[in-house]
């Protein structure tokens, strides 16, 4: 018995029919797993995006209000540091002024010869005097470097400011574009 030649041809086209039916379902399974997850990250992506410019909106309003809080503070330092400007000008005023107890101790020594009693008083408040001198001497250095201290705040708040405002910037040309 011979076996028909045509009949492995038609059994081995049978096979590679079967395999080519099994490839092509494996694939459309493959595309349609694909497909799910492409919807799936997109739906994902477009969820992450409607948040990404709700908070960069939030953060715009935030870095807007900073901005506008730093200048006011700005304004307030400018203020303060004017008024301490005049406080060390009425200071250092004063400060002449105590110069001139040293003339009245002077003068006060030379009536306690004549008057002990006097004297003794006079001795007292002269020794008060230097203490006061000195304590103002030191309240005018105090002034001078808080007048300094302050003149540093506002360079340092009108540089903070700056910066804020270059940050908020940016976020203000986007603005016309968010939601």
């Amino acid at each position: 018995m011979t076996e028909d030649p045509r009949r492995a041809i038609v059994e081995v086209m049978a096979r590679l029919g079967r395999e080519t039916q099994l490839h092509i379902d494996e694939r459309h399974r493959h595309f349609k797993i694909t497909d799910a997850v492409i919807v799936t990250i997109s739906l994902l992506l477009v969820v992450l995006a409607v948040f990404n410019v709700y908070y960069v909106r939030v953060l715009y309003k935030d870095l807007d209000v900073t901005v506008r809080n730093m200048e006011s503070m700005h304004q307030k330092l400018v203020d303060v540091e004017d008024d301490m400007t005049v406080i060390t000008e009425r200071f250092g005023r004063f400060d002449q002024h105590m110069t001139h107890m040293e003339t009245i101790n002077t003068t006060i020594t030379s009536m306690a010869s004549s008057l002990p009693k006097v004297r003794e008083d006079m001795s007292l408040m002269a020794a008060d005097m230097g203490v006061i001198d000195l304590d103002m001497a030191l309240v005018r250095q105090a002034m001078v470097n808080i007048d300094q201290k302050m003149q540093l705040m506002t360079g340092g708040v009108s540089i903070m400011r700056t910066n804020v405002w270059q940050l908020a910037k940016p976020m203000g040309m986007m603005n016309p574009m968010l939601p």
